[in-house]
């Protein structure tokens, strides 16, 4: 395979019409690939008796998607760098609306599992846009426009729950792929219109043992972690599901350090800048995926618990609304902040504020209105921090390296979320109280996981301020030729 580049050692990507074109068609991708999650959530009381399943089968629905998603993110946006960018787009693009017509026209349960796989692979389009942002864009540019396909990310999140819910009513389940495949279709055709082919790529060796190796790993690590609260911490298949994860790590790490052209460039990854900003983003995914949990579980509590108000699922996704319209407006004014305050400062406050959010809701919730401005004051240091961490990677990775970086960022973002889904679904079990004889969350569980949140923003802002400051130097280091860095 030859790269979409004909000169990859000149680094000088081609002529772009419109970079605001560019930038609003890659932001729709941030929606796409979150609508793949949240679209089908609301659904998952109903597809046990649609499908004909048990509700543990039903929950492999959003598994599935999660795992082909942690493992073709890194390969694919490795592949992006050796291979051409908007190559890489349009495979996962197209293996993402294959899924959803297959989820739409097979209307059984495998149908649908096999659908839901194909659409993780949307998971990866995020880093490469990031990259192709950094290739088309002037410098001055880059950092409004990436925040901006962040932000999407959220947004996505916070509308797709309330849309599923009004598909679902209207025009039933198969509605939710259909309307999938639609909008992927349309950003597909936008790609090969306005994304040139001759976007940076870099000739190479793919490390296929690495590929694999590293996939395993996740696998392994992602099933243990979604699945153990459903089988137990202590079940044999869970300890053997996360034991294997540690093995096939350990064989990993230092056969990537050994290989001439890594799979995930470790060295790259352990420079102080990169590392610190994966570590903040970990925990700022870890603590963010409460907001979206946590608020809609308790809004639909019944009254009778003394702190739910028993909304229905569409109305409690209506309360994410304003969230997803504060992430929209606070992700693209992220980088006037960061141009004036520096990305460092604007990553501590925005962790800072997260915070607070979660102490604020702690102790505040008991009107429908507090638990929204809580969710809001959230979701803004959510954007802010999303938004930012992609540019503190760019500015300390070579191009040759852009996709491949955000890429082990967007990795550990995912594995954030599924920790903290794991946590909520513990809590949310642990801690219950009986009302009229059903067992329901108790306050308290609400309160643990915004405790638990807290604490995790908190060492976000930690890992924030031992960043170093940016310096003209490294500023002009990483965007040294990639044929200089390939041969360094």
């Amino acid at each position: 395979m030859t790269p979409d580049h004909p000169s990859p050692s000149a680094g000088t990507p081609a002529p772009v019409r419109s970079g605001t074109a560019v930038t609003a068609l890659l932001s729709l991708a941030g929606l796409v690939v979150a609508l793949q999650t949240t679209l089908v959530v609301p659904l998952l009381p109903n597809l046990p008796g649609i499908l004909n399943v048990s509700d543990g089968d039903a929950t492999w629905l959003v598994t599935i998607t999660l795992l082909t998603g942690a493992v073709t993110t890194p390969i694919v946006s490795r592949m992006a760098d050796m291979y051409g960018k908007r190559r890489m787009m349009v495979l996962c693009l197209s293996m993402m609306v294959l899924g959803s017509l297959i989820a739409a026209l097979g209307g059984t349960y495998i149908a649908v599992l096999v659908g839901r796989g194909f659409q993780g692979f949307s998971s990866a389009l995020i880093p490469v846009a990031m990259a192709v942002l950094r290739d088309l864009l002037p410098r001055e540019k880059v950092a409004a426009a990436v925040a901006l396909v962040s932000a999407t990310m959220g947004i996505g999140g916070a509308l797709g729950l309330p849309a599923a819910g009004l598909l679902f009513d209207h025009l039933g389940w198969a509605s939710v792929f259909w309307i999938s495949a639609a909008a992927g279709t349309l950003l597909l055709t936008g790609i090969l219109i306005l994304v040139p082919a001759g976007v940076t790529g870099t000739r190479g060796r793919f490390d296929v043992a690495g590929a694999i190796l590293l996939s395993l790993a996740l696998i392994a690590l992602l099933l243990g972690i979604s699945k153990g609260p459903a089988w137990g911490w202590t079940s044999p298949r869970i300890l053997l599901s996360l034991a294997a994860a540690v093995v096939v790590l350990t064989v990993w790490v230092p056969y990537e350090l050994r290989v001439k052209a890594p799979m995930v460039d470790l060295r790259v990854s352990m420079y102080r800048p990169v590392l610190l900003t994966n570590i903040a983003g970990l925990f700022v995914s870890f603590a963010a995926y409460a907001n979206t949990l946590a608020t809609t579980q308790q809004l639909q509590l019944p009254e009778a618990t003394g702190f739910g108000f028993g909304l229905s699922a569409a109305t409690a996704g209506l309360c994410m609304v304003p969230g997803g319209l504060a992430m929209m407006i606070f992700s693209p004014a992220s980088a006037r902040i960061t141009a004036r305050f520096g990305a460092r400062a604007t990553l501590v406050a925005a962790t800072l504020l997260m915070t607070f959010a979660y102490t604020f809701r702690m102790t505040f919730d008991d009107t429908v209105v507090l638990i929204v401005v809580g969710s809001v004051l959230g979701s803004i240091g959510n954007a802010v921090a999303f938004a930012t961490m992609p540019a503190l990677i760019m500015s300390s990775v070579p191009l040759s390296e852009t996709a491949a970086a955000n890429g082990v960022n967007a990795l550990l973002r995912t594995v954030g979320s599924s920790g903290m889904s794991a946590v909520v679904a513990a809590l949310l079990t642990a801690i219950t109280i009986d009302v009229a004889g059903q067992t329901l969350p108790g306050h308290g569980a609400f309160v643990a996981m915004f405790g638990v949140a807290a604490t995790a923003t908190l060492l976000a802002t930690l890992a924030g301020v031992f960043l170093p400051k940016p310096t003209r130097a490294r500023a002009e280091q990483v965007t040294i030729p990639e044929s200089v860095r390939a041969g360094s």
